[in-house]
């Protein structure tokens, strides 16, 4: 049993389903404690272009109004925080971090889904022998990590390298080794174990492991019924057994402020 989970979406992402209320709920029936809501940050990209995996800029102030309404109404059950899942794209990262500071923002995560940007860049989970793309990915997130803004790197394993394990290891080294000196957790991601994704992968554990870095398991919920303990739970710290993993229970949050 995990008793908190920073890692949580809303409908505000167009790609979860369900009630915030309905989250904080399944938590406190599932023993959770601290509950913290990580919706997709709204990016403040050019020329009009949006992905659509994120809130829209203009819903913002709904959805921390949202949570910080249940906040309120639960405060005697559960504790509720208030942050965002965020790429990191140095050319637009500075105005994201003014943005998302104009309402409450009390921590950011960062899950680099895309290298370079979203309208220039690619996928960073679709399989690729490509030396050149795992560096980059690893480039962009070791950076992201370095500006000392994000509490913790979720699915850090989620770039898709299909290439040799010795290169692999090189890079996803450097990246640990990162995630250390900067004392930024990596996750342990239950909606990768749930669904079959590449990610969490022991290819990366193996490598990670020896060199004694923090793990979180962030639930990565797209629907109340993520919360409530399933398997995922289970092979999650089976995981952590056999890896000898330094796992956290609770984080210590970094000002999301440049």
């Amino acid at each position: 049993m995990i008793k908190a989970n920073y890692h949580t979406h809303t409908k505000y992402c167009r790609h979860a389903s369900g009630r915030i209320e309905d989250y904080v709920k399944v938590a406190i029936a599932s023993g959770i404690r601290t509950l913290g809501f990580s919706d997709h940050s709204p990016y403040p990209f050019p020329d009009g272009y949006y992905s659509n995996f994120r809130m829209y800029p203009g819903e913002r102030e709904d959805y921390v109004r949202e949570v910080a309404a249940c906040r309120e109404k639960y405060a005697d059950k559960i504790e509720i925080r208030i942050g965002y899942e965020a790429e990191y794209y140095p050319r637009h990262f500075n105005k994201l971090v003014k943005e998302i500071n104009e309402t409450e923002c009390e921590y950011l995560i960062l899950g680099q889904h895309f290298i370079n940007n979203e309208y220039d860049g690619e996928y960073s989970g679709n399989y690729s022998d490509d030396e050149g793309k795992l560096k980059r990915y690893v480039d962009q997130v070791c950076e992201a990590m370095e500006l000392g803004v994000f509490t913790y790197l979720c699915h850090p394993d989620l770039i898709a390298f299909s290439g040799e394990d010795e290169i692999y290891a090189e890079h996803m080294t450097r990246l640990t080794l990162t995630a250390k000196k900067t004392g930024t957790p990596l996750e342990i991601n239950l909606r990768g174990i749930k669904f079959g994704a590449q990610y969490p992968s022991e290819r990366f554990l193996k490598i990670a492991a020896p060199l004694k870095p923090k793990f979180i398991i962030g639930v990565d919920a797209h629907d109340p019924e993520d919360l409530e303990h399933g398997p995922e739970y289970d092979k999650a710290f089976e995981l952590v057994d056999k890896y000898g993993l330094d796992l956290i229970r609770r984080v210590e949050f970094k000002k999301p402020v440049l």
